[in-house]
């Protein structure tokens, strides 16, 4: 059984990735540098990520091939890649290098390996206690505030985007900034995306959006780990973004039961549908249930039913990705013809 390493790796000192100024290389391609492997790591609505190792040094890096067929998709690419070039901290991603040869922009990014958090969670040789759940939200947190304090908003925050930096270990990573936007107090800035279950009211409401409207995730995020269920999810999206609207929530699950005050607190100090009145990251850090030693006792109930979550969502990424492979043949054969 694991048991998750209390010490809280905030503020600890790590081995940092090799960051440096991040240019995008158009005279050349990601094989001159990189030896790419056929191994794919993983695919996504917007492109495909294979292994691939750094000629020079031997660095084995995670490289994403993004298609840029439209100039609308090489300027979310270009602001994807400036946004992170500023993002250098241990509970985020990193960048290591771009290449854009005029048809598909490639990124080389830190290579983690150990899986989505919820995944690790779930197996049957951790042992999911409250006070594990608070030295994953810390990180989160800390992450989070370091994105804000960038005047950078996420946008996307939710369980797929949050990985193990290894398969046994206790540090987080924060990735897939695809969304994230610069966030100017001055001008009026309104988004009408992201995952319907995960997303804040002033999203779904199309009002003004803030730093604020990441908490709200956060919230979400932290309810699915303590109970396996999911606040605000309807049948459908409709159903689900009208229970984000209308803050529809309760503790009243059997799950809750083993559930401290203190955590339904800090929750609920998120899930507050006026952005304002939300927690910041920085007072998410400072509140009670993260500072001060959470029960642990094992969260047996939460785990079947987190369990049971997971598997589900499995199920509909693999429906999705074999629509989008059809669409992708489709394409082809139109291409051929």
């Amino acid at each position: 059984m694991i048991h998750v390493d209390e010490s809280d790796p905030v503020g600890e000192v790590e081995p940092s990735f090799p960051h440096r100024t991040i240019e995008i290389h158009r005279d050349r391609v990601p094989s001159d540098l990189y030896e790419i492997s056929s191994e794919e790591l993983g695919r996504g609505k917007y492109g495909t990520v294979f292994l691939c190792r750094e000629r020079a040094s031997g660095l084995e890096l995670a490289a994403k091939f993004v298609p840029c067929p439209k100039r609308e998709d090489r300027r979310n690419m270009e602001r994807e890649i400036d946004i992170m070039r500023t993002l250098q901290h241990p509970r985020l991603i990193q960048i290591y290098d771009a290449f854009d040869d005029g048809k598909t922009i490639s990124i080389m990014l830190e290579l983690i390996l150990g899986g989505e958090l919820f995944e690790r969670v779930i197996g049957d040789d951790f042992e999911l206690t409250e006070r594990a759940c608070t030295v994953f939200m810390r990180q989160i947190c800390d992450g989070v505030d370091f994105i804000h304090s960038n005047s950078i908003i996420h946008l996307d925050l939710k369980p797929e985007n949050i990985l193990c930096l290894t398969k046994t270990g206790n540090r987080i990573k924060i990735i897939d900034f695809g969304l994230a936007r610069h966030y100017d107090p001055d001008k009026k800035l309104q988004v009408l995306f992201g995952t319907p279950e995960f997303t804040a009211p002033e999203v779904v409401n199309f009002d003004q959006i803030g730093f604020y409207t990441d908490m709200w995730s956060v919230g979400v995020i932290c309810y699915v780990l303590l109970s396996g269920l999911s606040p605000f999810m309807g049948d459908n999206d409709v159903e689900t973004m009208t229970n984000v609207t209308l803050g529809n929530y309760d503790f009243n699950d059997v799950t809750f039961d083993a559930v401290s005050d203190e955590a339904k607190d800090f929750i609920q100090k998120l899930l507050v549908n006026s952005g304002s009145e939300r927690l910041t990251a920085k007072e998410a850090q400072k509140h009670p249930w993260l500072k001060e030693s959470a029960q642990n006792t094992e969260l047996l109930g939460t785990k079947t039913k987190l369990k049971r979550y997971v598997i589900k969502k499995r199920w509909i990424k693999a429906v999705y990705t074999i629509i989008a492979l059809q669409r992708m043949g489709a394409k082809i054969d139109l291409d051929l013809l």
